[in-house]
């Protein structure tokens, strides 16, 4: 198959293209180097993965000081990335004046400036970063975060609002770019039983920050693509009203994907769903049971791409993402 960003760009605005095609917000580099057959080292070397592997696109985040590393504990395997549960770095406006936040103008976005290079034909970019709301309460420790709703809330405010200029920057830069198709927004807000935290403690904290995205993807008529896990049905029509375009991951343990489509297809394109324990722990024709279900109950009128339910990390079986990925392409033809 050759790569085809009009067709994905058609799909996530809800319309029926040629084919489902096929999206994941993050795939392990074990996986890509064994799909390769080689080490991956280079720009080049991204892209060929996401090109053979029969992506429409290579998903590129800009390179910045402000990584996870700089508040937790960030272990080599990249699946796992511990977090402070308790007190984290941020607990006082006295520690807050203190921290060292990255400035925006040393924000690098060298790899959208040559990814041009690399690119075949038909192949487009999406622009990626999130976790305004999700790096607010890792400063802090989600505990300490926790009581500061009630007795700091100008401390939440300070630091959500570094946080959410720093990131919302890049989303400035992406819509603009004449390089960038899609902008991919990802901040965790819900469990599989319901919210993190209050609805109204959201609105302060996480909304305002989605729907300036959303306004900047709509005046520039790009596709806009949120993830977050979890059960969302008490926010689905308020995301929708930040014109997000399109919902990763439809984690299954906490949405029917059937139950969604039905409520919100209709404003909505539905990314994933393809259970990340099965694609771990499951059997290649279980993965591809999986995929052709999701065909028939999602697919069929369009505004559906097939992925896992959240991501793709190094513990998934190999076999069974590959039957994710080649009954998609099979049997995902119109």
């Amino acid at each position: 198959m050759r790569p085809d960003i009009k067709t994905l760009k058609k799909t996530l605005m809800g319309k029926k293209g040629n084919y489902i095609p096929i999206v994941e917000l993050g795939i392990d580099i074990s996986i890509k180097e064994k799909f390769l057959g080689k080490k991956i080292k280079s720009l080049s070397d991204e892209v060929e993965f996401w090109y053979k592997a029969g992506y429409d696109y290579i998903k590129l985040q800009p390179i910045t000081e402000f990584m996870p590393s700089t508040f937790g504990i960030e272990d080599n395997d990249t699946s796992i990335n511990w977090v402070a549960e308790g007190k984290g770095q941020i607990t006082n406006m006295e520690e807050f004046e203190n921290f060292k936040f990255p400035n925006i103008e040393n924000i690098d976005y060298s790899r959208f400036e040559n990814i041009n290079k690399f690119l075949p034909q038909g192949m487009g970019v999406i622009g990626q970063y999130g976790d305004i709301f999700t790096m607010t309460w890792e400063l802090m420790g989600f505990e300490k975060f926790s009581f500061a709703l009630f007795e700091n809330r100008d401390l939440i405010k300070r630091i959500n609002d570094k946080i959410g200029n720093y990131v919302l920057s890049m989303f400035e830069y992406f819509a603009k770019s004449d390089i960038v198709d899609i902008l991919w927004f990802s901040d965790d807000i819900a469990y599989q039983t319901g919210l993190m935290i209050s609805h109204a403690d959201l609105n302060e904290f996480y909304f305002p920050w989605l729907e300036k995205i959303g306004v900047l993807a709509k005046k520039y008529s790009k596709p806009f693509i949120t993830h977050t896990d979890g059960d969302l049905f008490s926010v689905m029509d308020q995301m929708i009203d930040c014109n997000v375009n399109a919902l990763h991951p439809i984690e299954p343990m906490a949405m029917d994907i059937a139950e969604v489509k039905q409520k919100y297809g209709n404003k909505l394109c539905l990314i994933g769903n393809i259970d990340v324990d099965l694609l771990s722990n499951g059997t290649v024709d279980q993965i591809k049971n999986n995929v052709l279900s999701n065909i028939e109950k999602v697919g069929q009128n369009g505004g559906y791409c097939i992925g896992s339910g959240n991501s793709v990390p190094n513990y998934v079986n190999y076999e069974n993402y590959i039957s994710m990925i080649e009954t998609a392409k099979k049997y995902g033809n119109f």
